[in-house]
């Protein structure tokens, strides 16, 4: 069967099963809908963060990013990793431990500010669309290939999806569709992954065939005149910015910490993150090596090669438009060199021989096909990017939900809403949310990982100082806190924005603070919170006695005492 057929059969068959078990799923209270019912044991909980943690982002575009940053594209890797390891350490069994539905829940009860709850509720909103809009792309870009739809009407598809069991079943449905979701996408991400280490190296492990084929593209592409793979381009700078950022964005990321609250007990919580590191292991050290091989086979396939004799796939990824040549020369040879093919206002680039435009996100999808794999094969890796991108969106769309009609409407607005409108009000808003998660995934702000890297940062600046001066200082007030939110989600905001020309940004790479980038910006903002916070909270009333205790009650996540705090 072809690979169109392949894909309709699969993405079927997963669909079904999502929508199965969201059916077989569906909730009656909010407690079910937003935390799981606290009923979720550690194993398969870490498998559901795992999937929820790896977006259409590590799933389609990490693996393009590094195939053409090389050594540059490991800060995607050390950071998304390491922020898991803090996240372990810093938050989650705390955080466990008091008991409440959302980050927000937790920054208005320990703060004693609904202001705060109110900013923290926002934040998470901010955050929450900027991430999503990356997934919604994923998904689009997907269906553009393989289903022949527009990215358009493919995002469209996907937030109906995720809409119909984000809404029916809540975390609870959300959960089990995430432990299918990753299946689908580890079988999907490893087996082509294998099958072409075999076909370069003769090596069935990934990890073992990346050393015998990366010296290989280090040649190829000196001699095309590139940088070689394994140089460093970034400033040292930038790379340990963009690092930090990624980690603390990890661990401040709401969606992400919302599935630390649905495990029965405390070290539950904290069990969870030692299983979600070692399936996300799997992924994230399979990563590196299918760069290097969708590179390879990639330049080998195309460059010098007459157009008219391009192979079948290249004259399909071309009609998606994430894949041109430009025949700056009319001799209708195809000629992959350094600098961009086309300018922005994509006419052609007569400062750059390059003619070979290749967006990053198709790279884990066009590989099998490059490779020659079978028509099955393909059509999984389509089934698996779907799964990665729903995963993490139906995570998404619940925290917004939260924010929404948990810590605004029913703890400000209407604190006596019965259990039924409660329940009714997240409903309604994940169906709002999925309506502006199309608009954004049409119109997003830059290719999947660079959207989901700005979302860390916003994370980093915000959500990660606020939590753990929250935890570990008692001497932390709700003016410091709001006053060190503020200026450091505002200055990252304001940076990204000003540096991002798709989001109307004047600023020009000349004049970037010390060289960081919009992805690396997360590390000064944070760091600019906890300093204005720090100050504030000492130049301002101390929280109560009570508030104090708390905090200290909080700190023993396990043994005696270990009661949570409602």
């Amino acid at each position: 069967m072809s690979v169109q057929v392949w894909t309709y059969i699969l993405v079927a068959i997963t669909f079904g099963l999502y929508i199965g078990i969201a059916f077989a799923t569906r909730v009656k209270d909010t407690r079910s809908f937003y935390i799981a019912g606290q009923g979720i044991p550690p194993l398969w909980n870490g498998m559901a963060i795992a999937a929820d943690w790896m977006s259409a982002a590590s799933f389609l575009s990490m693996t393009g990013l590094i195939a053409f940053m090389g050594y540059d594209g490991a800060v995607y890797l050390m950071g998304w990793t390491g922020g898991y390891v803090l996240l372990a350490l810093l938050l989650a069994p705390f955080l466990r431990r008091f008991g409440k539905f959302t980050v927000p829940d937790f920054v208005g009860d320990r703060y004693g500010s609904d202001a705060l709850r109110v900013l923290a509720a926002l934040t998470a909103i901010l955050v929450s669309f900027v991430y999503v809009a990356g997934q919604m792309r994923g998904v689009g870009v997907v269906f553009s290939r393989f289903l022949q739809v527009d990215i358009s009407t493919g995002v469209i598809i996907g937030v109906f999806m995720v809409f119909l069991y984000a809404s029916m079943s809540g975390m609870k449905g959300i959960t089990w569709t995430q432990v299918t979701q990753y299946v689908v996408l580890i079988l999907a991400f490893l087996i082509p992954t294998i099958a072409i280490s075999l076909q370069l190296s003769g090596n069935p492990i990934p990890q073992l065939g990346f050393l015998s084929v990366v010296g290989d593209l280090d040649a190829i592409q000196k001699e095309l005149g590139f940088a070689a793979y394994t140089s460093q381009t970034k400033s040292t700078l930038d790379i340990f910015c963009i690092t930090m950022a990624l980690m603390v964005g990890t661990a401040g990321l709401p969606h992400v910490i919302t599935r630390f609250y649905t495990t029965p007990t405390v070290r539950d919580a904290r069990t969870s993150a030692i299983y979600a590191i070692c399936f996300i292991a799997l992924l994230y050290t399979t990563a590196p090596a299918l760069a290097v091989f969708a590179k390879t086979n990639l330049i080998s396939s195309l460059n010098d090669r007459p157009y008219a004799e391009a192979p079948a796939w290249f004259k399909t990824w071309e009609a998606t438009k994430l894949l041109s040549f430009t025949d700056k020369n009319g001799d209708g040879i195809i000629q992959y060199r350094p600098g961009n093919a086309l300018n922005a206002d994509k006419t052609p680039n007569a400062d750059s021989a390059n003619e070979l435009t290749i967006d990053n996100d198709i790279m884990v999808l066009a590989t099998p096909e490059v490779a020659n794999l079978s028509p099955f094969i393909i059509a999984l890796v389509a089934a698996g990017g779907l799964a990665a991108a729903l995963s993490t969106a139906s995570g998404l769309l619940i925290t917004v939900s939260g924010a929404v009609a948990h810590d605004i409407y029913y703890k400000l607005i209407n604190p006596n809403a019965s259990e039924g409108a409660r329940l009714l009000a997240g409903r309604i808003t994940v169906g709002f949310a999925s309506i502006a998660a199309g608009y954004f995934g049409i119109n997003p702000p830059g290719f999947v990982a660079q959207v989901v890297a700005l979302a860390f940062g916003l994370a980093a600046a915000s959500f990660f100082p606020l939590l753990v001066l929250g935890i570990f200082d008692k001497r932390m007030n709700w003016q410091g806190a709001m006053a060190g939110l503020l200026v450091g989600l505002g200055f990252t905001l304001v940076y990204i924005v000003n540096f991002t020309p798709t989001l109307g940004g004047k600023g020009t790479a000349d004049s970037l603070l010390l060289g960081i980038s919009t992805q690396g910006i997360g590390t000064v903002g944070m760091l600019l919170n906890v300093v204005v916070a720090l100050i504030v909270s000492r130049l301002t009333p101390a929280p109560s006695a009570a508030t104090q205790d708390l905090v200290e009650s909080v700190r023993y996540p396990s043994g005696a005492g270990a009661a949570q705090v409602h």
